[in-house]
């Protein structure tokens, strides 16, 4: 006898793809350009944000259970060592949530794809931080 097994949809699938998941993106680093409170993390991205866009869309696409990008660009993630550059305390990390969560609303996120990403997203900032305050 044989079953099918059913498998749970990957946060990329949830997000939409591709497309959907570039204009997060998207929105979060305009979001950053654009609102006062976020502006502790834009001073620690680079004038020009496109590469910044990338990287975080190439990244994403993998860390969601899509195409790994990233790592077919760039290699391993290495994600706390490629930051250890910039001072990341609890500030940064709180910026960085709020503003993927504002860009998730406005991209019209379902609430429970929001708190899935979110909880996830929270790890990986908190997992970030290399500094205490």
């Amino acid at each position: 006898m044989t079953t099918d097994e059913t498998q749970e949809p990957s946060a990329y699938d949830l997000i939409g793809g591709e497309q959907r998941l570039r204009a997060l993106v998207d929105r979060f680093y305009d979001l950053m350009n654009l609102e006062p409170q976020f502006t502790a993390l834009r001073a620690m991205h680079p004038p020009t944000l496109d590469g910044s866009r990338d990287k975080l869309f190439w990244f994403l696409s993998g860390w969601t259970g899509g195409p790994s990008l990233y790592m077919e660009r760039i290699g391993h993630p290495m994600l706390r060592a490629r930051h250890l550059p910039f001072s990341i305390g609890i500030a940064e990390r709180d910026q960085w949530l709020a503003c993927m969560a504002l860009a998730m609303q406005d991209e019209g996120f379902p609430d429970e794809l929001h708190q899935r990403l979110m909880q996830a997203f929270f790890q990986t900032a908190d997992w970030m931080r290399n500094r205490q305050g």
